[in-house]
């Protein structure tokens, strides 16, 4: 499910699942990736054989901060402003990570829009974003990201 709104229609969202993403493989490749972007080469993430060996998961997990990366490909997949002509990451209020995510394993978001507040030229949207493993009992990343939309302006 996508939702596809405009920033007029976006307030009367308020309260709602905005929709699900459909499900992306974390993959060895994507986890070196970022340790690489990132300075983070924690064996628990980037060395398969010491993690298959020591790590109480059983083998490399995703960086917490790589599945929080993910909330940008994966929540704007749910909801589309037809009018907005610039997005902006405004922040985070919180994040959490109640379970790892096993490389190899698939994760997909679910969106709520929380809050919308006007701001000088477009919308600033707190969003519910509950990022989920397939087969997993709970969350694995649950953030309130704050995101502002601009549209043109009124002639």
């Amino acid at each position: 499910m996508t939702t596809t709104t405009t920033l007029a229609e976006m307030p009367g969202l308020k309260g709602q699942e905005l929709g699900t993403s459909d499900w992306y493989e974390i993959t060895q490749e994507a986890v070196n990736t970022f340790a690489d972007a990132t300075g983070d080469h924690q064996w628990i993430h980037v060395d398969v054989e010491r993690a298959k060996a020591e790590s109480p998961f059983g083998g490399p997990i995703a960086h917490g901060f790589m599945t929080l990366s993910l909330a940008v490909p994966l929540a704007t997949g749910t909801y589309t402003i037809s009018d907005s002509t610039m997005g902006v990451n405004y922040g985070l209020n919180k994040v959490r990570f109640p379970a790892p995510v096993p490389v190899g394993s698939r994760v997909r978001a679910t969106t709520t829009l929380k809050d919308v507040e006007e701001v000088a030229g477009g919308l600033q949207n707190t969003i519910s974003v509950v990022i989920e493993r397939e087969g997993g009992d709970k969350p694995v990343c649950i953030a309130e990201w704050v995101t502002r939309a601009y549209g043109k302006p009124a002639s």
